[in-house]
């Protein structure tokens, strides 16, 4: 298991920090990111956080999975290597 989480269906005003606030209830963050547009720096709606250790990880998966998240439903799952394209 890894301590890397992709969140989904984040809500537009979810920031970096608003991300790190809610998953820090889950133990230590060590980053977190929302995925924004290059061109218009508007989120696209999901991000990553990893945790320190992978019991956080399952921890933060546990208690944010289909879990509402200023005002969203979110996703969170163990994040996936990104493919070649």
């Amino acid at each position: 298991m890894q301590n890397k989480l992709f969140v989904g269906s984040l809500a537009w005003a979810t920031d970096d920090e608003g991300l790190r606030s809610a998953f820090a209830q889950a133990g230590k963050v060590v980053s977190a990111k929302v995925v924004t547009d290059k061109f218009t720096n508007r989120s696209k709606g999901f991000g990553f956080v990893e945790m320190e250790t992978e019991e956080e990880a399952q921890k933060a998966i546990d208690m944010w999975h289909e879990k509402e998240l200023d005002g969203r439903t979110i996703i969170v799952n163990i994040a996936r290597p990104r493919e070649e394209r």
